[in-house]
């Protein structure tokens, strides 16, 4: 069985913040503002996973209340969704991404970010897609004051070769 999520994530521009996307700090005077990395693609990623899975959204499991998660590294956010669907029974087939940003330039750090998530996931890169595009300066991320995140991801549901409450059939 396979089964399709979808997730979205936003977050403002500050001065004082690193700017981090896809697990990758990228060069830029402002960071994105959150409790955890604030990692749209990262967060993004999470959800349509967690979707696909039936579960809650990330704020749900890694809500931003919770003060020993404050500046959480979103690559831990991600292993452990990745165990989650591990538990129930669920391989990641693809996960396919949309950044939105105005700036900065995220074409040159694409590949840096996929080999991030591929290695955080332990995922072939070539099933990790991620895109870049810009709100051609409409609203709040064509003004620069933000980035956001699309993310889509196809789960596969694996039967256990050996049931833990059947014991193997003997030769």
């Amino acid at each position: 069985m396979f089964r399709t999520g979808i997730g979205y994530d936003i977050h403002r521009l500050v001065h004082g913040r690193k700017l981090v996307l896809g697990g990758v700090e990228i060069p830029h005077e402002r960071g994105l503002d959150g409790h955890s990395d604030a990692d749209v693609l990262s967060h993004a990623i999470a959800d349509a996973l967690l979707g696909a899975a039936g579960e809650r959204d990330i704020g749900h499991h890694f809500p931003n209340t919770d003060q020993s998660i404050k500046g959480i590294d979103s690559q831990e956010i991600l292993r452990q969704i990745q165990l989650m669907l591990m538990q129930k029974q669920y391989a990641i087939v693809n996960i396919d991404s949309s950044l939105i940003a105005e700036e900065p330039r995220i074409g040159p750090h694409i590949a840096a970010m996929r080999e991030r998530i591929s290695k955080t996931l332990n995922l072939p890169s070539e099933q990790i897609g991620i895109k870049a595009t810009t709100n051609e300066g409409l609203g709040f991320i064509g003004r620069g004051e933000g980035i956001a995140a699309m993310a889509i991801a196809t789960l596969e549901k694996r039967e256990p070769r050996f049931p833990v409450d059947t014991p193997r059939a003997l030769a």
